[in-house]
């Protein structure tokens, strides 16, 4: 290599370098990804304590990896590129030919005896016949199309402290699309298979399939999966929605009162997180009534984002479902339940949540 093309290479650097930062000063920054689905960091403000004890830079580091040119962009050719090397695994994500599966990372120790005891602690302190849930991941249903050799927390062990068997339910029909390609979640098929799995344990007649008719809401879902990882070329999802709204009131406790909602949100049909269309997304708490449910039947789920999809199946077969997330819901659950009336609650968590979650000691009020 001559000088002269050595000194070429350099300074065309440089000015690539500078035209960057040229283009990032001139852009606006953006305050949330669609794409990643997050918020982006801004600048810092600074203090002199932040740059003396190095916090100032980190930040000022993740603000321009955040606002960086095209940044959406570079992340799918940087995991193109990274296929093509042969990996598998992109940020915690395995591919798994047209299929994402969240790797399951390893607990912190202690966590997940903790959580169980929590929920035991709930059941004494109340008088209602409450059961645990646990819905395995696609890593555990879906092992098998896991990259060889890729590590996934073994969920077995925890499965078998379920009361409500949702990994039979599943596993058998493991063949059929169960849960979504690019997003954690199961799908309206896979709920709809839970919901038979959670009302056979609280002896209640489970729901036919053929009493439903699908509606394809979605056919360009592109979910958590999809923006953790990267893979931006797979085909996107179809949500499907398929009870009726009709007979069922939903009522919603977003800031604190209650406000009349719906059990689907379809505005964000079209936004990029899809999935909160199933009863409007995260809240602390929400109860769909049935009028054609007469017999005075009252379920208490304790939950996370799976029972979206779920809750609309229990209503089918109770007077009143009651939705309760404790990231967002800080009153005692046995005193709810008590003045509510509600004989059965369920805690129904994915395996994911469930081993991660640090909310559950609120079960214990």
């Amino acid at each position: 290599m001559t000088k002269t093309y050595s000194r070429f290479l350099s300074a065309f650097f440089c000015l690539f370098l500078a035209g960057l930062l040229i283009w990032h000063l001139l852009l606006p920054d953006r305050a949330q990804s669609e794409t990643e689905n997050r918020t982006l960091a801004q600048f810092p403000e600074f203090s002199w304590a932040a740059l003396a004890d190095g916090s100032y830079t980190e930040k000022v580091e993740k603000y321009f990896a955040d606002q960086f040119p095209l940044r959406d962009s570079w992340m799918v050719l940087k995991a193109r590129s990274e296929q093509l090397l042969g990996k598998r695994e992109f940020n915690n994500v395995y591919l798994c030919g047209d299929t994402l599966i969240s790797k399951v990372q390893t607990p912190a120790e202690g966590l997940v005896e903790k959580n169980l005891s929590y929920v035991d602690r709930l059941a004494g302190n109340t008088e209602a016949n409450v059961v645990l849930g646990l819905i395995p991941s696609a890593a555990e249903v879906w092992k098998d199309k896991l990259p060889e050799g890729a590590y996934s927390w073994d969920q077995n062990g925890l499965l078998a402290e379920s009361q409500v068997d949702f990994l039979s339910a599943l596993a058998a029909r493991r063949e059929e699309p169960i849960y979504y390609r690019t997003d954690h979640h199961w799908t309206t098929l896979g709920a709809f298979y839970g919901a038979n799995a959670l009302l056979e344990s609280l002896g209640k007649e489970p729901l036919k399939e053929e009493d439903f008719t699908p509606e394809t809401v979605s056919q360009n879902f592109n979910g958590t999966l999809y923006s953790q990882s990267g893979i931006h070329w797979l085909t996107p999802d179809t949500i499907e929605f398929w009870v009726p709204e009709e007979g069922l009131h939903v009522t919603s406790w977003r800031s604190g009162e209650a406000a009349p909602a719906a059990l689907y949100d379809r505005t964000f049909l079209e936004k990029k997180d899809q999935y909160s269309a199933f009863l409007g997304g995260n809240q602390p708490l929400c109860v769909i009534q049935n009028e054609a449910v007469t017999d005075g039947s009252k379920l208490l789920l304790v939950r996370d984002s799976y029972s979206d999809a779920l809750a609309p199946f229990l209503a089918q077969r109770f007077s009143e479902v009651h939705l309760l997330d404790l990231r967002y819901y800080r009153a005692p659950v046995s005193a709810y339940a008590a003045e509510n009336g509600i004989e059965d609650v369920a805690v129904v968590y994915s395996v994911q949540n469930f081993i991660s979650d640090v909310n559950l000691v609120l079960l214990t009020q």
